[in-house]
Parts: C-alpha cells; sequence; structure tokens
C-alpha cells in the first residue's frame, strides 16, 4: 500500500473508534477493557505473524524497547485517554490530543536531530487551528473547575505519552524491527501493563457479554489496533513521525461525520471553517510525504 492509502487508511478507523469506545465504557471498567482489547489484538498480531513466517525472536535489549513502545503507545497513553474522557468532552479531548503533532516535530528534533520544516510547522499549524475551531463551543464553554483541570492535565499527559511512544517506534523501525513482529509484543507488553495497572487499583476483571460492547471490542482490537497501528507505524517509518502524526488532526474529522449520521449532530460555521482549515493543512503537508514516496520509489527501481 502507498503512503496515500496507508494514511487514508489510519484516519477512517481511528475516526470511527471514538464512537466505539462509547459502547466499552460502562460495565467494564475503562482499564480492562483497554486490557482486552490489546490483549487481543496482540494474540492476533503474534498470529499473523506465524502465518507469513515473520520471527517473533528478539534479544532482551529489543524487548526492552518494544516494552517502552507499548508501554507509551498501548499502555499509558489509552488509560489517560479513557479516564480523561470521564471529565471533559470528547471534542476538547480531540483538541488537545492534536498536539501530538507539534510533540512528534520537537521530540524528532530533540532525540533524532531532524530540522524542523517550515512547511510541517505550518501544516500542523493550520490542522491544529482547524480543529480548535470545530470543537469551540466546547473551548469557549470550558472551565478550569478542579476536575476538568485535572481532566485537561490527563489529556496532555496521555498526548506526551503517545508521542514518546512514537519515538521508540521510531528508534524500532531505525533497528529494522519488523511492524507485525513489533506490534505483537508492544501490545502485549502494553496490556500486560494496563492489566497490572487495574490490579492495583482494585479493578474488577469483568467482561460484558452484550451485543454492542462486544462488537465494539472486536472492532477495536481488529481495526483500530491491529489494522490502523499497523498501517500507522508503516507510515510513521516511511514518511516520519512529524508527518504520520498528522493524522491525529484528521481523525476528529471523520468522527464529526460519524456524529451527524449516528448521533444527529448539527453543523454550523464553526464545524465548516474549522473543516476547511484542516483541509488546508492537510495541503500543505501531504504534497511532502508524496514526494518522498516518489523518492522512496525511484531509489528502489534504480538499485
Amino acid at each position: 500500500m502507498n503512503n496515500a492509502g496507508l494514511y487514508l487508511c489510519t484516519v477512517l478507523i481511528w475516526g470511527s473508534t471514538w464512537l466505539a469506545i462509547k459502547f466499552q465504557l460502562g460495565t467494564v471498567a475503562p482499564e480492562v477493557s483497554v486490557t482486552w482489547r490489546f490483549g487481543a489484538a496482540a494474540l492476533m498480531l503474534a498470529l499473523l505473524a506465524k502465518g507469513r513466517g515473520v520471527s517473533l525472536r528478539f534479544d532482551a535489549r529489543t524487548h526492552a524497547w518494544l516494552a517502552l513502545q507499548g508501554l507509551l503507545l498501548f499502555g499509558v497513553n489509552y488509560i489517560l485517554v479513557y479516564v480523561s474522557e470521564q471529565s471533559l468532552p470528547s471534542g476538547l479531548v480531540a483538541v488537545t490530543f492534536t498536539l501530538i503533532v507539534l510533540f512528534n516535530i520537537v521530540f524528532l528534533r530533540l532525540f533524532f536531530a531532524i530540522p524542523m520544516k517550515p512547511h510541517t510547522l505550518g501544516g500542523a499549524a493550520l490542522g491544529i487551528a482547524g480543529v480548535a475551531v470545530l470543537f469551540w463551543p466546547d473551548l469557549a464553554n470550558f472551565s478550569f473547575s478542579s476536575e476538568h483541570g485535572t481532566g485537561l492535565l490527563e489529556c496532555i499527559a496521555a498526548t506526551l505519552a503517545a508521542s514518546l511512544g512514537n519515538m521508540a517506534a521510531t528508534r524500532n523501525h531505525r533497528h529494522a524491527i519488523p511492524v507485525i513482529a513489533g506490534n505483537a509484543w508492544g501490545m502485549f507488553y502494553g496490556a500486560a501493563f494496563v492489566a497490572l495497572v487495574a490490579l492495583v487499583m482494585g479493578r474488577p476483571f469483568r467482561f460484558d457479554t452484550s451485543l454492542p460492547y462486544i462488537a465494539s471490542l472486536l472492532y477495536l482490537a481488529v481495526f483500530g489496533s491491529v489494522v490502523a497501528f499497523l498501517a500507522y507505524l508503516t507510515l510513521l517509518g516511511r514518511i516520519g513521525a512529524d508527518r504520520a502524526g498528522y493524522s491525529a488532526v484528521i481523525t476528529p474529522l471523520i468522527a464529526m461525520v460519524l456524529s451527524t449520521v449516528f448521533e444527529g449532530l448539527q453543523w454550523n460555521i464553526w464545524i465548516a471553517a474549522g473543516i476547511a482549515l484542516c483541509l488546508a493543512g492537510n495541503l500543505l503537508v501531504l504534497p511532502v510525504a508524496r514526494g518522498r514516496d516518489t523518492m522512496q520509489t525511484r531509489t528502489k527501481a534504480s538499485a
């Protein structure tokens, strides 16, 4: 799949997971639902790796990096996102999480000495502004009460954890760790960490046998975890975490469309203006990704 296909796959699936996660909240504690989700995804990826002849054996040092990726990207990140949504509007969480674009750019400069390109920064700024405009009513009504303040800090911490997980994934890609095998171990370590957190917090390990819960869990495990993360981390390896991270700006737009269809969301001038800004940011960033993809194709052809 080319870069455009990977990008579309990532944003379309992750845009829909906002709706699916709603069916996970309720009887089962968020930490336990995250454990079921990534535990199932890790098992599926391990079976996929075995079926495709991809080795799951790594040395201790590599396991340490895969554990770090799993703890940050599939553990801490998701726990904090689920918890923050209990005290903040989902729109505000979506806006805050778009900061991952800027975090990725800064961390790539800090850890990998990758320069900050003006067009990438400009596209990220347009995208973040667009999502902020989309959810302006939530932002305008935001109250810095203790509950909301804590939720905002949790969401920012989740975004930082996800961005640092992206850096660990970038390091693993540079060491030629296959994405399937890396994700299988990463999600296993992430699920194990979240399960430990749930035990420490005294969360009961329940399982909801209702159709909405099981269907949403399967969707989140198969598509939201296995397929989307394979697409995203493959894209990250090809075009860098700065451009791949821009998918976090587009996913709220997909969530808006689904909310319109399934939840009767009423559109207004803020939504229209926000979409226009996000699309402008896409036009600024994505041609760079296509250019690099073309260069890689030419290099392979000449080799």
